[in-house]
């Protein structure tokens, strides 16, 4: 017997598109430190400051929105229903 998931296939794509658009985002938080004996200007930068918390935040959004998806499937009762 095959079980049906609550999740389609078209749902981990869209979910796996989400995780990389955040991995991304992380990616773009990285950089060089400031230490003790040096003060880095870079920490204070645009790109990881806002750029990529707001690229994180799409992420996010997209993830929610990939596992909310639902394909509109139309039968032909309910076409016939509708006439």
């Amino acid at each position: 017997m095959k079980q049906k998931l609550a999740l389609s296939k078209i749902n981990f794509i869209l979910i796996a598109i989400g995780a990389v658009i955040i991995i991304a985002g992380l990616l773009l938080m990285t950089g060089p430190s400031s230490t003790e004996t040096h003060f880095e200007p870079d920490i204070f930068s645009t790109r990881r400051i806002v750029v990529a918390p707001l690229v994180c935040f799409v992420g996010f959004i997209f993830m929610i929105v990939a596992i909310m998806y639902r394909k509109k499937e139309s039968s032909d009762e309910e076409r016939v229903n509708n006439l």
